[in-house]
């Protein structure tokens, strides 16, 4: 679920140029596309496994987005020899959460790559994003909130100020702490943050999930610009 958190908590402006940085099967380019294709003008999806590129042009295909969207693959760490500097207005990433080493296994490497930092680190992420956005763009992003902390570092030292954060949790009662936060930087952005509401997934432990969540699952839940 964490593509679909990502996904709507994106806000858009108008003719946009969106990159979608390790686009997996496309979902996040996908779901943006579904509900807020009128704000963008071309969805650009950048994966380096080959596999999950075939699957995200299958997907663009089967979803008639051919017109908006596409899908490159490459090395985000070699992220100058595809773009031109600043060349989107917004940047999204769903990064590798788990260091080598760290997190739950997978004897899938096409898994193992996609959820942990083998081919890229968090650090490589953020400086992708911040060589192709725009002055004054936004890059977005979900990650663990665990690595908040690093997250928020990693972000200062590119200039992308924070300017949206969420907290998102499993269930609010019983009380438990953040699994996952979502970030909005701006590149060059001024002072002021936004600690937004807290997100919860279930409505209680071993429930069914929120009126919000469900929200984001809603296929007539159709968005404007600012979500």
């Amino acid at each position: 679920m964490d593509p679909v958190l990502l996904a709507h908590f994106v806000q858009l402006n108008s003719d946009e140029r969106v990159l979608d940085l390790g686009a997996g099967c496309g979902i996040v380019g996908l779901i943006l596309l579904y509900r807020k294709k009128a704000f963008i003008s071309l969805l650009t999806a950048f994966e380096i496994q080959q596999g999950l590129a075939g699957l995200t042009r299958e997907n663009i295909e089967c979803n008639g987005f051919q017109e908006k969207m596409e899908i490159i693959e490459g090395d985000l760490r070699k992220i100058k020899h595809y773009f031109e500097p600043e060349s989107f207005s917004t940047v999204v990433c769903n990064p590798p959460f788990y260091t080598p080493g760290r997190g739950r296994q997978s004897k899938n490497k096409e898994a193992e790559i996609a959820r942990h930092q083998v081919s890229c680190t968090l650090s490589d992420v953020i400086s992708a994003a911040a060589k192709t956005v725009k002055n004054r763009g936004r890059v977005v992003l979900v990650y663990p909130a665990n690595g908040l902390a690093t997250l928020l570092l990693l972000l200062e030292q590119k200039r992308l100020a924070v300017k949206r954060i969420q907290c998102v949790y499993p269930y609010p009662d019983p009380p438990s702490g953040a699994s996952l936060v979502l970030v909005e930087s701006i590149k060059n952005g001024g002072e002021g943050l936004d600690v937004m509401v807290p997100f919860y997934i279930y409505d209680r432990k071993g429930g069914d999930y929120s009126k919000e969540m469900q929200r984001l699952y809603d296929p007539n839940t159709m968005e404007g610009g600012a979500y």
